[in-house]
């Protein structure tokens, strides 16, 4: 074993995740990208698909809310493709809310789940793909960038702002795991976004730079930063991105957290074909901006807005929220739901506290 494989073996055997599973963290990320671990494959990018007609969900459809898929453009040209869910009976000027997230998941999944249930509750709101996964165009398929992806919830806020039926001085937005964060961005810079939450956040800039608990050391971040650097050669090369191997197919002996994302992406729970979580991938390259780009250098300029942390208690990425809760100026507020773990955020409605999210919208979007 080399010099580095020992630094490989000393921060898992910190962090507790094998070094055989370090690939297949999801949600979470690319974790890899911490550790300088990838595996560089050639893969066919998944077709870009139109805008289906069937209720595709992974939740049952609401009879109290009015649904239709819409597009919209955002900055840099790219197609989003969304869900906008309205309160039937509705009338008069709305307030309005975006959701995105998990990272690597699809508007059918959880994003979805929080837009129809704030929908029950009164708002406007739209679930969206972000650039380059789900329905949403660009190419290659399955990759992300901080820049862009902060920037798609400002189209989406745009979208909103252009809908007759939404008040622009009461829109808000909602960002579950790694789109937290980029929902934190969001806000920070767009100064229409009137309210933020950030449900069971990850940091993903953090994450792909540091690693679990910032556990990644200078030299390992070099050599991964090297993999990648030489990884462009190839996908220039080849004419086409390698992507890293099918995420949550678990070979046992995984981390519990890894479980968790396994038992929702690759179950009836939540597995959806377009996800990259459900046994799809991002590109091996994926990880290069975000690990050069911090994006919550600004997380105190969203006030004087208000944000609102929600986690679980025995979450693996409850730092996350602590550490940015404690960067993030008042008015603020972190809530931690006793007992839950990470994708326990995703989708369990007994758990989401959807009516501290209502009173929270109601009371700074009036």
């Amino acid at each position: 074993m080399d010099k580095y494989s020992d630094h490989i073996t000393a921060t898992q055997e910190r962090a507790n995740v094998p070094r055989r599973h370090l690939l297949k963290l999801t949600a979470s990320g690319i974790a890899a990208a911490g550790v300088g671990v990838f595996a560089s494959r050639s893969a066919s990018a998944q077709p870009q698909v139109t805008l289906g007609s069937t209720w595709d969900k992974t939740f049952p459809k609401s009879d109290k809310v009015n649904h239709r898929k819409v597009t919209f453009k955002n900055r840099y040209g790219l197609t989003l493709a969304a869900d906008l869910y309205q309160p039937k009976h509705a009338h008069g000027k709305l307030a309005a809310l975006a959701v995105s997230g998990p990272f690597g998941a699809v508007k059918e999944q959880s994003s979805g789940l929080y837009a129809q249930t704030m929908a029950e509750h009164g708002f406007l709101t739209l679930a969206f793909d972000p650039s380059y996964t789900g329905e949403s165009g660009g190419e290659p398929r399955n990759i992300a960038s901080p820049d862009i992806n902060v920037e798609d919830f400002s189209a989406a806020v745009d979208f909103l702002g252009l809908q007759s039926n939404v008040d622009r001085e009461r829109i808000g937005i909602i960002g579950i795991c790694g789109w937290g964060g980029m929902a934190l961005s969001a806000a920070a810079v767009d100064k229409r976004i009137k309210a933020v939450v950030a449900s069971t956040m990850y940091d993903m800039t953090r994450l792909m730079s540091k690693g679990y608990n910032d556990s990644v050391t200078p030299e390992q971040r070099t050599h991964t930063l090297e993999q990648l650097s030489q990884q462009r050669w190839q996908d220039a090369e080849n004419g086409t991105p390698s992507y890293q191997p099918p995420y949550n197919k678990l070979e046992g002996g995984e981390a519990q957290f890894l479980v968790d994302y396994h038992d929702y992406y690759m179950t009836p729970r939540g597995y959806h074909p377009r996800a990259v979580n459900s046994g799809n991938a991002w590109t091996v390259t994926t990880p290069l901006p975000f690990m050069n780009m911090p994006i919550l250098t600004y997380i105190s300029e969203i006030s004087p807005r208000p944000t609102l942390f929600v986690h679980g208690e025995k979450a693996h990425s409850r730092y996350f929220s602590e550490t940015a809760y404690a960067a993030a100026r008042e008015p603020k507020e972190l809530m931690i739901i006793p007992g839950a773990v990470h994708t326990d955020l995703y989708d369990q409605v007994d758990i989401i506290p959807f009516a501290k999210l209502t009173e929270f919208f109601n009371q700074h979007l009036a």
